[in-house]
C-alpha cells in the first residue's frame, strides 16, 4: 500500500451476519488512521526507536589499569601479556567460570557488591571498568 492509498469498508458475509469491515488511509507509512462507520479513532504514529548503544563516561585509567591487572592475575598471564581496556575476556581465554572469578576479584578490590544481570553483561575490561567506577559513584 503506498501513501494516499485507501481502503474502504466493504459488508462481508459471515455466518450470515454482515460485518463492515473498517476503512483506513494510509497517508504516511509511519502513521496509520481508522475510522469504523464514519466514527474516526486517533491515530496510530511510529516513534523512531532509541539507538541501542549506550553512552557512558570512560573510567579513570586507574580504575582500567587496576582490572588489567585482576584480569591477569585471575586469568594467570604472563606480566607481558597485552591486556588493554578494549580486551575481551574470552579473547583473553577466560570461560564463563573465569569471568565469575574475575568479577568477585573486582569485588574484592573495589569493596563493591556487583548484582548477577550486571555482571552477565561485562565483556570487556573498559566495561567493567565503568561499572566499578558507576558503583564507587554511588556510594
Amino acid at each position: 500500500m503506498r501513501n494516499g492509498d485507501e481502503m474502504r469498508a466493504m459488508p462481508v458475509e459471515d455466518n450470515e451476519k454482515k460485518v463492515l469491515v473498517p476503512s483506513s488511509r494510509v497517508f504516511n507509512p509511519n502513521s496509520v488512521s481508522l475510522s469504523i462507520k464514519g466514527r474516526n479513532f486517533p491515530s496510530i504514529t511510529l516513534q523512531p526507536r532509541a539507538p541501542r548503544f549506550q553512552i557512558t563516561c570512560a573510567a579513570k585509567p586507574e580504575t582500567v589499569e587496576k582490572v588489567c591487572n585482576i584480569v591477569k592475575k585471575q586469568l594467570a598471564l604472563p606480566a607481558e601479556s597485552a591486556v588493554t581496556g578494549e580486551s575481551k575476556f574470552s579473547a583473553l581465554g577466560a570461560d564463563s567460570l573465569d569471568t565469575v572469578e574475575i568479577v568477585m576479584g573486582l569485588e574484592e578490590e573495589f569493596g563493591i557488591t556487583v548484582e548477577e544481570e550486571s555482571a552477565q553483561t561485562i565483556t570487556t575490561v573498559q566495561e567493567a571498568a565503568d561499572l566499578i567506577d558507576k558503583l564507587l559513584e554511588s556510594k
